[in-house]
């Protein structure tokens, strides 16, 4: 009983610094370009979050060791069962840590790194599938890199097309409901894709009469367009449009990333009542809602700090540059997605920021900012894994596990 108390607080703990860190980092553009405001971001999130979680979370099943231990070297259950309770703690502590000092950081990462020290010191070093963990190292560049260079590639085109345009307006209604579209279809395709595991097609096709619904909608309530001049036409158009990104990011952040703090929980259950090691689990709808509400606590109590770095102190965003972000990231994680390459959705954002931020000269961007960002990302993985390690020979030697 005290186990499953424990384990249950520790998941609500992961999900908590989850929704103060991941949901932040994935908002904070539409709060940096003024959009909506941290409050609203944060009241969108309790119920978007908890909503994506509970209605589609089940659909993402989880393998609990991410890869990074190789399932041979598992065949004891009081090992795994200390080892996951060891890595959560260690992932809780750092991402807490990190959302403090404001850092954006990939939780994903950080429960790899927590398994990775487990492994190390419960089975040894050959127990790890170095392979994975290189991919990984290899998605800390690959995922800025690409998310830049198509925020990049995608600012610099609305500038062309719609801002630096003879008329802005008449430009903005040419063009924008094509751009908005166009990240509509990428989205959602994703959602169906990833999320609801549909097939190729299906995903496209539903994905491509979405985008239409928003090609349409917003073809006519740009033909009401108002403003005091042309720039403020153009903004008021994107600003919508990011609105309604963030609510995207929110919902579908809860079905896809709320099991990173439920699957443990769900693991620690069923080592206790079966006494074998899940390799995958599916998570029942009570471990969903804790893990939504603590994901909903998180953007409420700390998630401005992340934000205010995404969104405000790495470079100045407008709703054309965020929305450039947020298409960006969408459309890198969905190529990533369909070839298969290593990547991370913080780093993507961060990515995605500082390459809008280029588009307009290398001196719009803070490189202190951006140098202390990268410095959290590379220190998370041996972090946890050094943290992770520590705890679990204190729990080995308080408990006397063989």
């Amino acid at each position: 009983m005290i186990l499953l108390i424990l384990t249950t607080v520790l998941g609500f703990a992961m999900a908590f610094s989850i929704g103060a860190n991941d949901v932040a980092n994935s908002m904070a553009t539409a709060v940096g370009a003024k959009a909506i405001t941290p409050k609203q971001v944060a009241f969108i999130a309790m119920f978007l979050e908890f909503a994506g979680a509970l209605m589609f979370g089940a659909h993402v099943s989880k393998t609990i060791v991410k890869g990074i231990v190789k399932p041979d070297f598992i065949d004891k259950p009081e090992y795994f069962l200390y080892g996951v309770l060891s890595a959560l703690l260690a992932s809780t502590i750092w991402i807490l840590v990190a959302t403090h000092w404001s850092m954006p950081i990939s939780t994903t990462h950080s429960i790899v790194g927590g398994m990775m020290g487990f492994g190390i010191v419960a089975f040894g070093l050959e127990s790890i599938n170095w392979p994975t963990f290189l991919y990984i190292v290899a998605s800390w560049v690959i995922s800025p890199f690409f998310g830049g260079l198509l925020s990049y590639i995608t600012f610099k085109t609305i500038s062309s097309l719609i801002l630096h345009a003879d008329n802005p307006r008449e430009s903005a209604k040419r063009y924008a409901p094509l751009l908005i579209s166009i990240a509509i279809f990428v989205m959602f395709f994703l959602f169906f894709k990833k999320t609801l595991r549909m097939s190729l097609s299906i995903s496209a096709f539903y994905g491509f009469l979405i985008g239409a619904i928003g090609f349409i909608t917003t073809f006519f309530s740009i033909k009401r367009m108002k403003g005091i001049d042309e720039y403020e036409s153009v903004e008021s158009v994107f600003k919508k449009a990011q609105i309604f990104t963030s609510c995207y990011v929110s919902f579908s952040h809860g079905a896809n990333d709320v099991a990173n703090a439920a699957g443990p929980i769900a693991a620690v259950f069923t080592i206790l009542e079966t006494s074998t090691i899940p390799k995958e689990v599916e998570i029942p709808s009570f471990i969903l809602m804790i893990g939504g509400i603590g994901i909903s606590m998180g953007v409420l109590f700390m998630g401005y700090k992340v934000m205010r770095t995404v969104g405000e102190s790495i470079t100045h965003l407008t709703n054309t540059r965020g929305f450039a972000v947020d298409f960006s990231t969408a459309t890198t994680v969905l190529l990533a997605s369909v070839l298969g390459m290593p990547i991370s959705t913080t780093h993507v954002v961060v990515g995605s920021v500082t390459g809008v931020g280029l588009a307009r000269g290398v001196e719009t961007v803070n490189l202190s900012v951006l140098k202390n960002v990268i410095f959290s990302w590379i220190v998370t993985v041996p972090f946890t894994a050094g943290l992770s390690a520590l705890l679990f020979l204190i729990f080995k030697s308080a408990l006397n596990i063989v």
